[in-house]
C-alpha cells in the first residue's frame, strides 16, 4: 500500500537585528516539540555581529546577512526578498528587526509577515514602547503579535498577552516582564497562523469555528 506524502512543513524566515531572544524562543518552541508543523528554514540579520545571528549558526540553521548601511530600502529589501523565496519561506517573523519594511518586501508576502511589540497596541508604538507605557503611568502593559502592513506597528493584530504593572516597577523590570510574555506570544501567534485555521474581516483576525 502507498503511504500517504508527508505534508510539508510551515518554514519560517526570521528576520533580526540584535540579540535574537525572541528567534531563541521560538527556536527552543520547535526544538521542544511545541511547534509541531513548523521549521526555521533560515535566519537573516542586516548586522553582520548579531548575537541572535551567530547562535543560529551555532544551532546548525542556514543563516544570511545582508548589511543595511549604505543601501536604499529598495536595493536591500529586493535581496531580502529573493534569499526568503529561494529557501522557499511561507512566513516571515521580525524578531527585533531593527528597519522598516518597504512596501515591495510587504506585497511579495501579503498577511504573511508577523512581528512583535511591546506594548497592547495600538498603544505606543515606534520605538521604547516599555518605556512610553511606564512614563504613562498605566495599570496594564503587554505585548502584541501582529501582520505588518504598510505602516508602522499598525497591521491586523493576532494576540496580545497583558500584564499588571507593579508599584515596584521601573521602565527596565517593565520591559524585562514583558519579554517573558514575547517569547511565549509569538510561538503562540505562529502556531495559530501556521495552523491556517482563522479568516481576516476589516482589522480582525477570526478563527474559524467548525
Amino acid at each position: 500500500m502507498e503511504l500517504a506524502s508527508k505534508v510539508r512543513a510551515v518554514r519560517l524566515g526570521i528576520l533580526l537585528s540584535g540579540r535574537g531572544s525572541n528567534f531563541k524562543a521560538i527556536a527552543r518552541f520547535i526544538a521542544e516539540g511545541r511547534l509541531p508543523g513548523v521549521e526555521i528554514a533560515v535566519v537573516i540579520s542586516n548586522v553582520a555581529e548579531a548575537a541572535g545571528l551567530l547562535a543560529a549558526r551555532d544551532s546548525g540553521l542556514p543563516t544570511a546577512v545582508f548589511v543595511s548601511k549604505g543601501r536604499t530600502r529598495a536595493e536591500h529589501d529586493a535581496d531580502l526578498i529573493q534569499c526568503l523565496q529561494t529557501h522557499r519561506v511561507d512566513l516571515v517573523c521580525l524578531a527585533g528587526y531593527m528597519r522598516l519594511l518597504s512596501p515591495d518586501f510587504v506585497a511579495a508576502f501579503p498577511n504573511r509577515i508577523l512581528n512583535i511589540h511591546p506594548s497592547l497596541l495600538p498603544a505606543f508604538s515606534g520605538l521604547e514602547a516599555q518605556q512610553q507605557a511606564f512614563e504613562h503611568g498605566v495599570k496594564i502593559a503587554g505585548c502584541t503579535v501582529h501582520f505588518v502592513d504598510d505602516q508602522l506597528d499598525h497591521g491586523v493584530i493576532v494576540l496580545q498577552r497583558a500584564i499588571p504593572v507593579l508599584e515596584s516597577d521601573d521602565a527596565h523590570s517593565l520591559a524585562e516582564r514583558i519579554l517573558a510574555e514575547e517569547h511565549i506570544a509569538y510561538s503562540e501567534a505562529i502556531a495559530r497562523v501556521a495552523g491556517g485555521d482563522y479568516e481576516i474581516h476589516g482589522r480582525r483576525y477570526v478563527k474559524r469555528v467548525g
